[in-house]
């Protein structure tokens, strides 16, 4: 998967682009952890509860020059994209995914973009 400048996860009707606002500190204030390769990674689960080791994780990388990204939701051992909004069982997973982005916007993280 490459980086873009607008990026969405398999299934969702929203995409998001990094916001003018994002710094470096920013990202680093939010989660994100520096790669060896210079860009930051964000994985956080999107199971029902932190301890759990099986379910869904929403995992954000941002190149190192902050102007792309790509974003994905992955099986617990991160090999395999999902797509969590085709199963209504999901909703749960799709509410955190909505909640998680949603407190990304707020931080000057991100913005939305309707399709």
């Amino acid at each position: 998967m490459a980086f873009e400048k607008t990026a969405t996860v398999l299934g969702a009707k929203t995409s998001y682009r990094i916001a003018p606002s994002a710094k470096r500190y920013t990202l680093r204030d939010n989660g994100f952890i520096e790669t060896n390769g210079g860009n930051y990674q964000l994985i956080r689960p999107l199971d029902a509860t932190p301890q759990s080791k099986e379910g869904f994780k929403l995992k954000i990388t941002v190149s190192k020059d902050i102007q792309t990204l790509k974003m994905s939701i992955t099986t617990a051992n991160g090999l395999k994209a999902v797509n969590i909004f085709k199963d209504p069982k999901q909703k749960m997973s799709q509410d955190k995914f909505y909640f998680l982005m949603d407190g990304m916007i707020s931080r000057g993280l991100f913005e939305k973009i309707e399709d």
